[in-house]
């Protein structure tokens, strides 16, 4: 089973973001670029990863959401886990102004 969760900010950019996350779990993220998400930041750990990017996606159009259900939130939080992680959520609950906005398990 995979566990994902995913939470959205309009409150913070990506690199506060990253550096907020960073402080309460206490990883360390890499700025990667890919055409299809853009510049986004990845952690990842034999527990899971988690990555950090923009909600807009790359393009000429600008218009595009990955999460168009919540067009306020500027930043992305996604993470995915081998099995549910309640602590891992609760940390990321902690963190002010970010929303848990989806979660799925496969």
């Amino acid at each position: 089973m995979t566990d994902h969760h995913t939470y959205g900010t309009s409150t913070h950019t990506a690199s506060e973001l990253v550096r907020l996350v960073s402080d309460c779990l206490g990883l360390v993220f890499t700025e990667r670029d890919s055409d299809y998400p853009g510049v986004y930041h990845l952690a990842s750990s034999l527990n899971g990863r988690i990555e950090i990017q923009p909600n807009a996606i790359p393009g000429d159009d600008g218009d595009d959401l990955y999460a168009p259900e919540h067009p306020a939130t500027q930043v992305l939080l996604l993470t995915t886990t081998p099995a549910p992680n309640p602590a891992l959520q609760t940390r990321l609950g902690s963190i002010e102004g970010l929303i848990h906005l989806n979660h799925e398990t496969a």
